[in-house]
């Protein structure tokens, strides 16, 4: 059985001195009648291939098992409403719920929103959902097919009618004006259409103000920079004293650096008897260099808290606000929770009190604190893998968490921040059962990559090993996943298809690999920019250490990656293709010479450089898997996956990687090269349910069928 032959067009260029060919270009069109052509022949091949993975039934019973639950979400508390997302065992969608206490919220919510009756195929999805300051009205966004474009829509929460008016932003929330005379958002107007299928690159984020009860058309461009194009703002609102301010973060693209303006709201004073609607005064620049992290956290007693990164590991710092006595603003700084020996991941004000959201070896760790520095002590997260989410409200001491672990998909808890009482809320009965598993703490030695320079040490990159309880000694199949990039952590939590895997009875590694977060600033840089290499010397040498140690085999390994951890699992096949039996590169960035010319991958230049610059094009030729490809080389069996929505890592990527593999492979018969695309999906945020279940069920039989996992055998 032979792949579909992709046609090839004759187009080279000179880039930097490279003479770089891009035969299958043309499939960068999406609207094409070539490239729905060659879509059409791919998934007859994948249906071809798949006719013969037997792992397939079992893997989409357990998948549906698994997702077909009932589903409650972290609640949270916005301006004297409660909110929660829940589901049904039989909806695609989860459901907005309200209600003006806790209590009813748990026991007797009354529905706001419902997704699943916003399209037939339940591809409409609900996006951030925000209660304005009067408690009145919900601006929340609806998102079609899985696109990173959002409709802003208004509900009126007293008398449940929507209200005509709505508005296209992109990359952001509905941020409210205190007074609730409307919200700010941004907007990409010279974006192309506003819908999955465009690619065309994305620049110039504007900030708008839409005014209730007004045409959008008049919204009031607020800001924007047309001289630096990859300058990203995202606005907070916060309350101190009476007085209230817009906090404004400014940084280039995915950079961890920015900048923190602020502006007064003027007519402070909240409440009906104002006579006109809230406005910003004039931008205050606190801090201009983007040298290091700044993230807003809150304000209180007249000085503006800011999580900072100009330690490694991070700390909390508080700057003075203009008080009418400009020249202050920002020089009277005072260090409020120093740095310890580990990353300091998040942090939320509550009522006058810190929480700090540390990882300790890449486990979350809670923290008390007072404004002054003063530790109150730990939260207890009974063990959890990760901290999925933190919801407060800087003035009141009700604070909800949630947690993860590998096989549980989430528990809440209330925890009141002044006391430190902490209990559970609002938990779910589910008729899946998850394994029973054991997870170890492991270190592979990453030795330097070639940029490092011969007198760097080796690094030792550590790893979570989740194995059935049950499982008896020796190689098994093993399912090895990473990401690696933008300062984003790797921990033991929860993703839907884990518990089938662990129940077929193959071994789960999580790798955290540099470019996280998880160990702070410095193990991020290592990973990123002229360090890219490391992330996959990182996971060969995982994978490596797997196989040494007996718990694998080149035979029975997999590596598996979305996004970012698409290109990782896309490198490690196309640089050691002898280490593993299958890979699985999910909407994967996989062109680094063409990244930066779609929707917003110019934002990436955080990470991946830029490939203008001379020196970047070398460092990303070295590795983008759509370059390393060689021809007659044995490659392991390969699924791409993609959506023909996805408008962040567009389809383009994992489409010219399948067809150059395929063309490369030398025994497709023995190892198959296909591609899974998705209709009427993006990047992953609002797909259904039961897509879902179907996506994860043959990623996973792929990875079963090629690594010798038979889940009836449980080995």
């Amino acid at each position: 059985m032979r792949p579909p032959a992709t046609d090839r067009d004759d187009v080279v260029e000179t880039l930097h001195g490279h003479r770089v060919a891009d035969p299958y270009r043309w499939l960068e069109d999406p609207d094409s009648a070539r490239t729905r052509g060659w879509v059409a022949d791919q998934r007859d091949y994948f249906d071809q291939v798949f006719a013969g993975i037997g792992q397939r039934d079992w893997f989409t019973t357990t998948m549906n098992t698994i997702l077909r639950q009932p589903h409650a979400g972290l609640p949270s508390r916005q301006h004297g409403r409660y909110l929660r997302r829940v589901r049904t065992a039989d909806q695609d969608q989860d459901v907005l719920v309200g209600a003006t206490s806790l209590d009813d919220l748990l026991d007797a919510p009354a529905e706001l929103l419902d997704p699943n009756t916003w399209s037939s195929d339940a591809t409409t999805s609900l996006g951030a959902a925000r209660v304005s300051p009067d408690g009145r009205l919900l601006a929340h966004g609806i998102s079609e097919a899985g696109s990173d474009w959002t409709r802003i829509a208004l509900l009126d929460l007293t008398t449940g009618t929507l209200l005509e008016e709505t508005v296209m932003a992109k990359f952001s929330a509905p941020t409210w004006l205190p007074d609730s005379s409307g919200f700010l958002y941004l907007s990409f107007p010279d974006a192309g259409r506003t819908e999955g299928t465009e690619t065309r690159a994305v620049a110039g984020g504007h900030l708008m103000l839409h005014r209730i009860g007004t045409d959008p058309e008049t919204d009031a461009d607020l800001l924007s920079f047309p001289d630096d194009p990859h300058l990203m703002v995202w606005p907070q609102v916060f309350r101190d004293r009476g007085r209230e301010w817009v906090v404004l973060g400014l940084r280039r693209g995915t950079n961890h650096s920015n900048a923190v303006w602020v502006a007064p709201v003027l007519d402070g004073a909240t409440g009906p008897e104002r006579p006109e609607p809230a406005s910003l005064g004039e931008w205050r620049v606190l801090f201009a260099d983007h040298d290091h992290g700044r993230f807003p956290v809150g304000v209180l007693d007249g000085e503006l808290l800011l999580h900072v990164t100009d330690h490694p590991l991070g700390r909390v710092i508080a700057v003075t606000l203009p008080d009418g006595a400009q020249d202050t603003a920002g020089t009277r700084q005072r260090l409020v929770v120093e740095a310890d020996e580990h990353a300091l991941e998040d942090v939320v004000l509550a009522d006058g009190i810190l929480l700090t959201h540390h990882l300790v070896d890449a486990q979350p760790r809670l923290r008390r604190w007072t404004s002054n520095g003063e530790l109150l002590g730990d939260v207890d997260l009974a063990g959890a893998g990760a901290l999925l989410g933190v919801a407060a409200e800087d003035d009141d001491p009700e604070v909800f968490l949630a947690t993860s672990s590998v096989t549980h998909v989430l528990t809440s808890w209330r925890l009141d921040a002044v006391t430190g009482e902490l209990r559970q809320v609002g938990g779910v009965v589910s008729s899946w059962h998850p394994p029973e598993v054991t997870t170890t703490r492991h270190r592979a030695t990453s030795t330097p990559a070639r940029t490092a320079g011969p007198d760097a040490p080796p690094v030792q990159v550590p790893y979570f090993l989740v194995s059935p309880a049950d499982a008896a000694p020796g190689p098994r199949p093993t399912l090895l996943y990473g990401y690696g990039g933008f300062s984003i952590p790797v921990l033991a939590d929860y993703r839907a298809g884990w518990g089938a895997w662990l129940a077929a009875g193959g071994n789960l590694v999580i790798a955290n690999l540099r470019g996280g977060s998880e160990y702070g600033q410095d193990w991020y840089d290592q990973g990123r920019l002229a360090n890219k290499q490391n992330v996959f010397d990182d996971v060969i040498a995982v994978a490596e250490h797997l196989v040494a140690t007996g718990r694998t085999t080149p035979a029975q390994l997999a590596v598996y990656g979305r996004s970012n951890g698409g290109l990782l699992a896309g490198a490690a096949l196309t640089q050691r293709p002898d280490l593993f039996a299958a890979a699985i590169p999910q909407v994967g960035v996989l062109d680094l010479l063409r990244f930066h010319t779609f929707t917003i991958g110019a934002a990436w230049t955080s990470d991946y450089g830029d490939p203008g610059v001379a020196e970047d094009f070398e460092t990303a030729l070295a590795y983008s898997p759509l370059h390393n490809i060689h021809q007659g080389t044995q490659y392991p069996a390969t699924l791409v996956v993609t959506g023909d929505h996805d408008d962040r890592v567009v389809p383009a990527h994992s489409h010219k990687f399948t067809a150059t593999l395929q063309a490369a492979q030398r025994d497709p018969g023995a190892a198959p090269v296909v591609t899974r695309v998705e209709v009427s999906t993006g990047h992953g945020v609002g797909k259904p349910v039961g897509m879902q279940a179907a996506e994860w069920a043959d990623l996973l039989a792929f990875a079963a069928h090629h690594t010798g996992l038979d889940p009836v055998a449980g080995q």
